[in-house]
C-alpha cells in the first residue's frame, strides 16, 4: 500500500530502486527523509504500521525540552527548539491536515538531591549561553497554586508501607527553562515531515514489512519484503524504533556494538486538572524526581503523567510485536505519585493513558551512527527523549551518509556536526554504536 500522498514524490509502484531505503516511519525517519530528500536524494520509507508516526512516536508525550545530563545532548535540544518554534519555516510545505502546534510553556525542573539540585544543568545552560531563572518555593506556588511541595524522596510503589508520607524535607527551589514547552500532536508533526519529503521527491510504502536486508558486493544492497518484492538501495538506514534491534540482527550488525537497544513497555496516565486551575493553559512541563514523575498540559485541561524510572521501578523488556497495552498497576503509581504534589487532584480506579515502547540503550542515549555493513546506517535507541531532536537528527544523519559514502572512516575519525542555532559543535563519537556506556548519563528517560 502506498500512501495517499506518495504520488507528490515517486511512484513506488513503477521504481524498485532507490538512493536510500529508510526502514520506519516514525517523527526520526521521517525527518531524514526530508532531510535526504531535499539534499537529492531519492529516498523510500518503509513501514509496518499504515501511516506516518502510527507507532511509538504516536504515543510520545512529545516534550520538547533543553536540560540534558551532557553537553552535546543539551546544544543538540537546544538547537532543535527554534525548529519546532518556527515549525511551518522549516517544513517549507503545507499539510492539508495543517501544521502541528508547539506550545511554547517553558520546562520547569524541580531542584532535588536526586539532581543535584540542578547544579550540573545550570552549569551546562551557562557554559552554552542558554537561559534559565532560578525560582523559589514562593514562585513555584504562584505558577502552580494546586502544588503541594513535601519531600517525599526516594520515590516507592504503592504497596511500601511509606508511600505518600512525607520525608520532612519540602522543595525549595526549582529552574524554569523558557526554552521548551511540547507539542500537542505527534502523530500530525510526523505527517508534516512526510509532507515536506514528498514535496522534494520522497515516497512512503505502509503496511510493509522488511523480511530481508540484501547485500551485494560486500555492502547493503537493499530490502527484501514480506511479500516477496525486492527494493534495491546502495544505502539502508534503521530508524525502526522499538524494532531496531531485530533489523540490526537482520543485518548480521550487532557483532561490533558496545551499545545494543531492547525495547521497554511505559504507561502514561491521563489526569483531570485538579478544580479551580487551568492546567493546560496556565501550567507548563515539570519534571520532579522528588516523586520521579514528569508531567505536561494536556488538551481538555488534562495533564499527562510519565515515569522518570527511579529504582524501584522495574523496566519491563517486552516482544515488540506482543505486549500488554493495558494501564497497569505501574500507570496507577504514576497517577499516586503525582497526587502526592497535587493533593486536590482526583485519580480514578481506573485511570486513562497509553502504553506503548521505548526504544533504548543501556545509557539511555542514541545511537546514531554506520554499521559494520557498508552502507547500513542506524539512528536507533531515541525513544523518550529524542522525540525533540528529529529536526537536527534528519540534518546530521544526512551529514553522516555523505561523511561516510565519501569515504571517510567514521569509526577511525568519528564526523563532526557543526549546530546551525548554538555555537556548538557535536561529536559523533559520542552516539557512536561502539562508544562506552555514558557515565554522565542519568540512565532514565531524562537522557
Amino acid at each position: 500500500m502506498i500512501s495517499a500522498g506518495a504520488s507528490r514524490g515517486v511512484d513506488v509502484d513503477m521504481q524498485q530502486n532507490f538512493d536510500a531505503i529508510i526502514i520506519g516511519a516514525g517523527i526520526i525517519g521521517a525527518a531524514i527523509a526530508f532531510e535526504m530528500a531535499r539534499g537529492g536524494r531519492r529516498t523510500l520509507n518503509i513501514d509496518r504500521l499504515p501511516a506516518a508516526g502510527y507507532g511509538s512516536t504516536s504515543h510520545s508525550c512529545a516534550i520538547i525540552r533543553v536540560y540534558y545530563s551532557t553537553v552535546d545532548a543539551t546544544a543538540l535540544a537546544c538547537d532543535s527548539y527554534f525548529h519546532w518554534k518556527d515549525w511551518a519555516g522549516y517544513l517549507g510545505a503545507e499539510d492539508e491536515r495543517g501544521h502541528a502546534v508547539f506550545h511554547d510553556c517553558g520546562t520547569l525542573v524541580m531542584k532535588t538531591e536526586q539532581n543535584g539540585h540542578c547544579r550540573r544543568s545550570m552549569a551546562i545552560m551557562s557554559e552554552l549561553g542558554i537561559p534559565f531563572e532560578e525560582w523559589d518555593a514562593e514562585r513555584i506556588r504562584e505558577t502552580l497554586p494546586p502544588y503541594d511541595l513535601a519531600g517525599f524522596a526516594p520515590a516507592k510503589r504503592m504497596e511500601d508501607d511509606d508511600f505518600g508520607k512525607s520525608n520532612g524535607s519540602t522543595i525549595d527551589g526549582a529552574v524554569f527553562f523558557p526554552q521548551g514547552g511540547y507539542v500537542s500532536d505527534p502523530q500530525l508533526a510526523t505527517h508534516n515531515l512526510q509532507r515536506a519529503a514528498e514535496a522534494h521527491g520522497a515516497a512512503f510504502r505502509f503496511n510493509a514489512e522488511v523480511a530481508e536486508i540484501l547485500r551485494e558486493d560486500g555492502r547493503v544492497g537493499g530490502v527484501r519484503l514480506a511479500d516477496g518484492s525486492r527494493i534495491t538501495a546502495p544505502i539502508v538506514i534503521n530508524v525502526a524504533g522499538p524494532h531496531s534491534a531485530k533489523i540490526n540482527a537482520m543485518g548480521g550488525v550487532t557483532g561490533d556494538m558496545a551499545i545494543s537497544t531492547r525495547p521497554l513497555r511505559q504507561e502514561v496516565v491521563h489526569l483531570a486538572s485538579p478544580g479551580g486551575f487551568d492546567f493546560q493553559h496556565r501550567g507548563t512541563v515539570v519534571s520532579d524526581s522528588d516523586i520521579a514523575v514528569y508531567c505536561r498540559p494536556e488538551t481538555g485541561n488534562n495533564i499527562l503523567v510519565g515515569s522518570e524510572d527511579p529504582p524501584c521501578d522495574v523496566q519491563e523488556e517486552v516482544d515488540p510485536d506482543d505486549f500488554d497495552r493495558t494501564i497497569g498497576p505501574q500507570g496507577i503509581t504514576q497517577a499516586f505519585r503525582y497526587a502526592q504534589r497535587v493533593p486536590g487532584i482526583e485519580v480514578p480506579n481506573r485511570p486513562r493513558g497509553v502504553v506503548d515502547l521505548y526504544d533504548v540503550t543501556e545509557d539511555w542515549g542514541p545511537i546514531y551512527d554506520r554499521s559494520s555493513l557498508d552502507g547500513f546506517y542506524m539512528a536507533i535507541g531515541t525513544s523518550g527523549n529524542q522525540f525533540k531532536n528529529a529536526p537536527v537528527v534528519g540534518r546530521m544523519m544526512t551529514a553522516l551518509v555523505d561523511y561516510c559514502e565519501g569515504g571517510n572512516d567514521h569509526d577511525a575519525e568519528p564526523m563532526t556536526f557543526r549546530l546551525t542555532h548554538i555555537d556548538h559543535t557535536l561529536d559523533l563519537a559520542n552516539v557512536s554504536r561502539r562508544r562506552r556506556i555514558n557515565p554522565d548519563s542519568s540512565f532514565s528517560v531524562l537522557g
